[in-house]
């Protein structure tokens, strides 16, 4: 009798200690998979890489370049790992930034463009520690400004606000301020370019786009752009002066614009 009832006596010691063997063993498996992961990635870069060297030498290299690993790791990801629409879409970022000359690009260079102040780069990070792009429609005048001009202001400003990134973070707020928005301020032409610049030269660096007291004649305008920019228009947001006082920015960070 004592020795059936060792045999069938179960200590809740061993019942426990048999209940975690099995999350310790999801656990491995899990560390197995985040290096397969790592090792594919690595795998699916050197692929971009080489092809990209292979047919596309005369590409420059370098920081965001045809060798750049950071930024092929990038695309890859924003094309789902398939290494030819990675190519494709990194091919062409190349070649705009190339052609753009937007490594030149610097405060002087688009000194007097800036000097509108139709666009800037807010000083401080929103509250979730993005950095800040502002459009002031009202002062964005098509009919007098070069627009190649603004197209050179947009890249440099962008370019500046991803240089703010802190750790950790990969995204910017864009937001405009349609306060005042007459109709000699529309411009399809250049939002749309904004947006393509975002889709393939910046792809997910833009988190979420305010439009900030967006008066009634801007909605034609809105309906009119809105099926062109695709996938990007659900980054668009309307929200009042008051909304961004109080969910975007602190007492001390708030853009001046937008204190009174």
């Amino acid at each position: 009798m004592a020795l059936r009832t060792c045999n069938t006596f179960r200590s809740p010691f061993v019942d426990s200690i048999k209940l975690t063997k099995k999350p310790m063993r999801i656990c491995k498996f899990s560390v197995k998979n985040s290096i397969s992961d790592l090792n594919e990635s690595r795998k699916l870069v050197l692929q971009v890489k080489e092809k990209l060297q292979n047919d596309y030498s005369s590409l420059p290299v370098g920081k965001n370049g045809r060798d750049d690993e950071d930024m092929i790791l990038w695309y890859l990801k924003d094309r789902r790992f398939s290494v030819e629409e990675t190519v494709a879409k990194l091919t062409k970022a190349i070649k705009w930034r190339q052609e753009f000359r937007v490594s030149e690009l610097n405060e002087e260079s688009v000194k007097g463009i800036a000097g509108t102040g139709k666009a800037y780069v807010h000083d401080f990070l929103d509250v979730n520690g993005r950095p800040v792009l502002i459009v002031v429609a009202s002062k964005h005048l098509p009919a007098v400004h070069d627009p190649v001009e603004d197209q050179k202001l947009c890249a440099f400003l962008v370019e500046k606000a991803l240089s703010k990134l802190p750790p950790g973070k990969e995204e910017i707020l864009g937001i405009f301020d349609l306060r005042g928005f007459r109709t000699e301020n529309a411009d399809l032409k250049f939002l749309t370019f904004m947006f393509d610049v975002f889709y393939y030269y910046y792809p997910k660096r833009l988190h979420e786009v305010l439009f900030v007291g967006a008066p009634f004649i801007f909605k034609p305008f809105w309906q009119l752009t809105k099926p062109l920019l695709k996938s990007y228009a659900s980054l668009v947001k309307f929200c009042s002066v008051e909304t961004v006082r109080k969910e975007y920015f602190t007492e001390a960070t708030l853009p001046a614009s937008f204190k009174d």
